[in-house]
């Protein structure tokens, strides 16, 4: 395990737990209590635990983890799903993509698709997006028209949210978009966890012809606070082989269309 994924492990039991000393986080890491301390101070140092003597305790910002720590969770399943997800949708396309690691995936295969890159300097597909992170990583792709919307970066997922871009979603047309959440069920539809982050995805999706959720399984039938759009509104859930049997047909009694790769 190296230190991003144990950096991201060592999170994710905090957030179940809010409190954890040093002996506890070695054994439930498999590493010596010395490299857990190193952990803690480095994390620290970033202001996304508190030191504590003996252990650490949750800091504010760690509720939703920032994005660099989440990356490698489900990393093999979430670089599928974006394969699957970036091959529906067509040349000459207005997509929009919100911020997350499985959405950030999905910028990266449109960036090397052949098919676009043929296009050379001329516009193979506008991609619309409040992620300052996805804008970067398509910027450099000629043959793609990259729109950045404005607004206030939010640390945890780097999206912009906020009136600004709001307003701007409201003011555009979209072929398809892409969406990552915290979580969908069938009954509740797609979720995350901020009301903000939710409001920007929100717009998106209404201003969307085709919406298209990627989430790995852990995501599936799980809600969260803030509601991005009704289930019905989903025309395409992308999720890995392990999703349950059971939600995948509820999904698709709504009318969704579940891929499970």
């Amino acid at each position: 395990m190296g230190p991003h994924e144990r950096w991201s492990r060592l999170l994710e039991i905090l957030g179940d737990r809010g409190r954890i000393d040093v002996a506890t986080a070695a054994e439930l890491l498999n590493v010596s209590a010395a490299t857990v301390r190193r952990d803690m101070d480095e994390l620290a140092r970033q202001q996304v635990l508190t030191r504590t003597r003996g252990g650490a305790v949750l800091s504010g910002v760690a509720y939703d983890l920032p994005l660099r720590y989440k990356t490698a969770r489900q990393a093999g399943e979430k670089q599928r799903i974006a394969k699957a997800a970036a091959a529906l949708v067509p040349p000459g396309s207005v997509v929009g993509i919100n911020g997350g690691t499985t959405t950030s995936e999905v910028a990266r295969e449109l960036a090397v698709r052949t098919d676009l890159a043929g296009y050379g300097s001329q516009t193979a597909l506008t991609v619309v997006t409040n992620a300052i992170n996805i804008a970067n990583e398509l910027a450099v792709r000629p043959y793609v028209k990259t729109v950045v919307t404005g607004g206030v970066a939010r640390p945890q997922s780097y999206e912009l949210i906020g009136p600004l871009a709001t307003m701007m979603l409201q003011a555009i047309s979209l072929d398809y978009v892409i969406l990552g959440v915290n979580a969908v069920d069938p009954q509740f539809g797609a979720a995350t966890h901020d009301e903000s982050e939710a409001n920007a995805n929100r717009a998106m999706a209404e201003r969307a012809e085709r919406v298209i959720v990627v989430a790995d399984s852990t995501k599936l039938g799980r809600r969260a606070f803030a509601r991005v759009c009704d289930t019905d509104a989903i025309a395409v859930l992308v999720t890995d082989a392990e999703a349950p049997d059971e939600l995948v047909e509820r999904f698709a009694a709504r009318g969704v269309d579940v891929r499970c790769v």
